[in-house]
């Protein structure tokens, strides 16, 4: 089978994927803080840097699609079509001292395409995930009523999520210096139910309904700048920004009470520009040690405390500033490679490791969310027994980890999430010229 062949199957197999991916993300959560702001916010993570807890800002191969900084497209190889993807299996232990439940979840994180089209200018597509909420909860409290003891029971779900579906450019204007741009469609739909039913029959049951559907526009800017230190070190330096703006999109509240059998009353709010989308800066620096050893810190500013929400103020649904804070991520991360011009294949085995830290962008009752502490394993391994095609070969990326979410408060429940993740870098020699002596 021809290279040409074989990419084309790729090209056809993404397409076909795409859907489906974001079909995927739609439950990819069991957390109750996905109810607040956006849902639970994706860090980026690619096949080949999950290992790292989704190191990446100053990172660039040319081996491997790098979207958390479209500077990096330009240094895609100048034969090579990349075809990325990557499916993660977690389980999830969700709740309090007590009061635990486990959860499991199955995702296909992302799909992309990238591939050079002049010197020094690489294209790539892709589709990845902003967020996701799931969640289904229930409290159970008991009150009197003309001397009665009654069971009320009030059932919480979540489902839904954002999708963002990307075309980025990358360029070198001159050596050691790349600048990207990522243009995206952000879309997606988020849903909240709060049900509570009652023993007693004479009592109306309440359902709430939170409701939206968003779409809009999405920039990012990535900028590189790499520079030889010594004969066989190379620093580089890495920079994002993402563009913050209003969601032109409406929310819905609706509220309802029910007999056993019609709808007794119900009430339908709206409000327009419900949503906002923060302002974002990354920071990130690297190091490289004779094409073996690559060691990375990535920090990430996200802006939420000036973002806008949906909220009910009394029995008014209302836009308001002030339900979210600023969110700060640092990731430390690394991979080395035994001996990238060796003729074995065991010598091209990339080991990764990462750690990472986040603090809560989200509020409850008030008070600070969860803190989120992670750590991740991964190892990268060329599919192919020849060294003859080390350069440009088909990759299998394997890694592991463990997240903690830890609430600042007892009654705020803690997450612990044990994850292991599958990709697969295909890497095509679509534009390579023979030569017939």
């Amino acid at each position: 089978m021809t290279s040409i062949v074989r990419s084309t199957i790729i090209l056809l197999t993404a397409f076909v994927l795409l859907p489906l991916t974001a079909l995927a993300q739609t439950n990819g959560s069991n957390s109750p803080y996905s109810r607040y702001g956006l849902g639970l916010l994706h860090n980026g993570a690619q096949s080949f840097n999950k290992g790292m807890s989704g190191l990446g800002y100053a990172l660039s191969d040319g081996q491997q699609l790098n979207f958390k900084n479209p500077a990096t497209y330009a240094a895609i190889d100048s034969a090579a079509f990349l075809f990325d993807i990557g499916f993660t299996l977690q389980n999830a232990n969700i709740g309090t001292k007590g009061n635990r439940v486990n959860a499991r979840n199955a995702n296909i994180d992302h799909i992309a395409v990238g591939f050079r089209m002049l010197p020094g200018f690489g294209l790539s597509v892709g589709l990845k995930p902003y967020s996701t909420v799931g969640y289904n909860l229930s409290n159970t409290s008991t009150f009197q009523r003309n001397g009665i003891d009654v069971t009320q029971t009030e059932t919480y779900n979540g489902d839904g999520g954002l999708h963002e579906v990307y075309m980025g450019l990358g360029v070198r204007p001159f050596k050691g210096l790349s600048i990207g741009l990522n243009a995206g469609y952000l879309w997606g739909d988020l849903t909240h139910t709060v049900l509570a039913t009652f023993s007693d029959n004479t009592i109306y049951s309440r359902n709430r309904k939170y409701d939206a559907s968003l779409s809009t526009y999405k920039l990012d800017v990535g900028l590189q700048y790499s520079t030889r230190l010594s004969s066989k070190s190379t620093g580089t330096i890495g920079l994002t920004y993402g563009l913050g703006h209003t969601i032109g999109s409406r929310a819905k509240y609706y509220d309802q009470q029910l007999s056993s059998s019609a709808v007794v009353t119900a009430d339908t709010q709206r409000v327009e520009k419900a949503f906002a989308l923060p302002h974002t800066i990354g920071v990130g620096l690297g190091w490289t040690y004779r094409n073996r050893l690559r060691i990375g810190l990535d920090y990430t500013w996200q802006g939420w405390k000036d973002v806008t929400t949906p909220e009910l103020s009394g029995t008014t649904y209302v836009t308001q500033k002030g339900n979210l804070k600023d969110r700060h991520t640092f990731v430390l991360g690394a991979d080395y490679m035994p001996n990238p011009n060796s003729n074995y294949w065991r010598h091209h085995l990339r080991y990764s490791i990462g750690l990472s830290y986040s603090t809560p962008y989200v509020t409850v009752n008030g008070q600070d969310g969860p803190s989120e502490y992670g750590a991740s394993l991964g190892v990268s391994m060329p599919l192919a027994t020849s060294y003859t095609y080390f350069g440009n070969y088909p990759t299998l990326h394997l890694s592991a980890g463990y997240r903690r979410v830890q609430p600042k408060h007892s009654w705020q429940v803690a997450e612990n999430y044990l994850w292991f993740s599958v990709g697969f870098t295909f890497n095509e020699l679509w534009f390579q010229k023979w030569r017939v002596r």
